[in-house]
């Protein structure tokens, strides 16, 4: 158990969103994805999820890690099927947000979900290290409670607010670890976590690659980092984490070109640059390839879900 609570003291959390939203009218997502993670909460009503569109029960969570596309029906999984391009121009047919969850009537499904980022030593998305699809959490009031207390804080005026979404967003991160280890899930790619975390060229070359995004990141720049040779760098660090160094770091490009896109008013060309691509053509293709949409329609989604 020492290994489990040193990886979750290795763990950045940083709160990026909530909502609270009513259902007007059915719809599936077939592709649901974000660069962060999501943990959605059933107040009220159906949410059916996977390809096999099993369902949620009132009370419970879908936890949806950064970069794991999921199918997610909301209010009746005989709905409208749209893409996450399509949910762009049609949400508001579909979905209201709430401004208070103190009533909750009708017939409609309600739901709540929090938005955050966890990274390893401010470097590795962890939840998408572990590689794990998205799942249920099922009878587990502590968590449930956790999330629908950061949501009716987030709605609120209350002094000390971004405080208390903190704190309960690292609760929200522990409570899920906690789950994974009770329920016994993907214990096999925490325990491989725990070992490759601790080897210094790895986290040296982690770190190389957070700091360098727009630069040179070929694998003879990696190898020089590490101290090792060119031809072997590859093989190791897909040993020690199960891909390859360069799609490591196209999804901590693209990852970081999202952050941008969310912050900042830069051109689509400026960030390509600012993370790597010379080519803005090629930057663009790569982007729509990983997330499904354009970077500017992606720019849209991201101020239309902090409105």
């Amino acid at each position: 158990m020492e290994e489990y609570n040193k990886i979750i003291e290795s763990i950045n959390v940083r709160f990026l969103r909530s909502r609270a939203t009513k259902v007007i009218q059915p719809l599936t997502v077939l592709n649901y994805y974000d660069v962060s993670n999501t943990l959605i909460l059933l107040l009220k009503g159906e949410i059916y999820f996977g390809e096999e569109k099993t369902k949620l029960n009132e009370g419970d969570l879908l936890f949806v890690p950064g970069g794991k596309p999921a199918a997610i029906c909301f209010g009746s999984k005989f709905s409208a099927q749209l893409t996450n391009e399509d949910l762009l121009t049609q949400r508001d047919k579909h979905l209201v947000t709430l401004k208070s969850l103190d009533k909750i009537d009708g017939h409609e499904t309600v739901f709540c979900f929090i938005s955050f980022e966890t990274k390893v030593f401010d470097s590795v998305n962890f939840f998408a290290s572990l590689d794990i699809p998205f799942f249920s959490i099922t009878e587990y009031p502590v968590l449930a409670s956790v999330v629908h207390e950061t949501v009716i804080e987030d709605l609120s005026n209350n002094a000390g607010k971004n405080r208390v979404i903190g704190l309960n967003t690292d609760r929200s991160v522990i409570e899920i670890v906690r789950y994974i280890l009770t329920k016994n899930l993907f214990v096999e790619k925490l325990a491989t976590n725990s070992t490759y975390f601790k080897d210094p060229r790895l986290l040296d070359i982690f770190a190389y690659i957070k700091n360098h995004l727009g630069g040179d990141l070929s694998n003879k720049m990696l190898a020089n980092v590490a101290n090792v040779s060119e031809d072997y760098v590859g093989q190791y660090f897909k040993m020690l984490t199960g891909i390859n160094p360069q799609d490591y770091i196209e999804y901590q490009r693209m990852e970081m070109a999202v952050d941008l896109l969310r912050t900042t008013k830069k051109s689509i060309r400026e960030i390509g640059i600012d993370v790597g691509y010379k080519d803005t053509a090629y930057f663009c293709r790569r982007f729509k390839m990983m997330f499904g949409i354009p970077a500017g329609k992606m720019r849209r989604r991201e101020s239309l879900m902090n409105v």
